[in-house]
């Protein structure tokens, strides 16, 4: 029995584009909710397959999807929706992700940008193909718990020049000494580890990228972060990549947090947004 093939969008309608693969389930894409209302399906352009979501053309605009991407509770679901999409597709093969939003003002302009691209595509999707990324984050750890006196006054960046100060004075200078040198090789105990982390892991991926490190106010985690790396790693290495980690957290003593393995984002090439395209 033939499946149906998914109706095109109707004319007034953006194209919404979660990833771009070569092979895909279409009775994989018809269990999928989406962004909208409208089925997912697929585009297909130069020896590829686009797959897109129609968009009413009056929640397609920029001032639409900043207002919606603005609230917290529609930002979450409409992460969920486009991740659930990407990753069920990357699930059958090969996939290249895009970014959230990603829209075209039509099918016909979709199809026209995306196959001015369709070589980066291919070459993306080569470059992910049988690999999986893994997220390595690494944090300073916490110094040498300092006395209530310390934890409550301000140190002096240096010591005053005048009279010789008393003895209690002595000692409490000492003490805070103390305390900054803790801290000072805390720090430089981590980004050594940071450093020692990516070298290790840089030696065992096919690619890797060291991203912007996360504000700690944004995690769970109260320590600074010091390294916040993405690694694209070949499948059947994964065993020898986590046990790295896991030798490398125990040998620096370093907070080393492991996540994954995700879909490529961080390799797929992809930079692009929102657009009028």
């Amino acid at each position: 029995m033939t499946r149906p093939v998914p109706a095109a969008p109707p004319a007034m309608a953006a194209t919404y584009v979660f990833a771009i693969c070569r092979h895909v389930d279409e009775g994989v894409l018809s269990r999928l909710p989406g962004i909208t209302t409208a089925p997912v399906r697929t585009l297909p352009f130069e020896r590829l397959h686009a797959v897109v979501q129609a968009v009413p053309a009056a929640e397609a605009d920029r001032r639409s999807w900043t207002e919606r991407l603005s609230d917290p509770g529609e930002l979450e679901r409409c992460v969920r929706a486009h991740h659930q999409v990407v990753t069920a597709v990357a699930a059958h093969g090969p996939a290249v992700p895009m970014a959230l939003a990603t829209l075209y003002r039509c099918e016909e302009r979709a199809r026209q940008a995306l196959g001015a691209d369709a070589a980066r595509f291919h070459a993306a999707l080569d470059r992910v193909g049988g690999r999986v990324e893994w997220g390595v984050k690494v944090y300073v750890s916490s110094a040498s718990a300092a006395t209530e006196a310390d934890r409550t006054t301000v140190a002096p960046a240096r010591v005053p020049a005048g009279p010789p100060v008393s003895g209690a004075g002595r000692a409490y200078l000492e003490r805070v000494r103390g305390t900054h040198r803790a801290r000072e090789q805390s720090r430089r105990a981590a980004l050594q580890a940071a450093e020692e982390t990516d070298r290790a892991l840089r030696g065992l991926s096919v690619a890797a990228r060291r991203l912007r490190l996360q504000d700690p106010q944004l995690s769970d985690c109260r320590q600074a972060q010091v390294l916040n790396g993405a690694y694209l790693v070949d499948e059947d290495q994964t065993a020898r990549f986590t046990e790295a980690v896991a030798t490398l957290g125990q040998r620096t003593g370093a907070l080393i947090e492991l996540s994954g393995p995700w879909v490529p984002y961080s390799f797929a090439g992809e930079d692009g947004a929102h657009g009028d395209r």
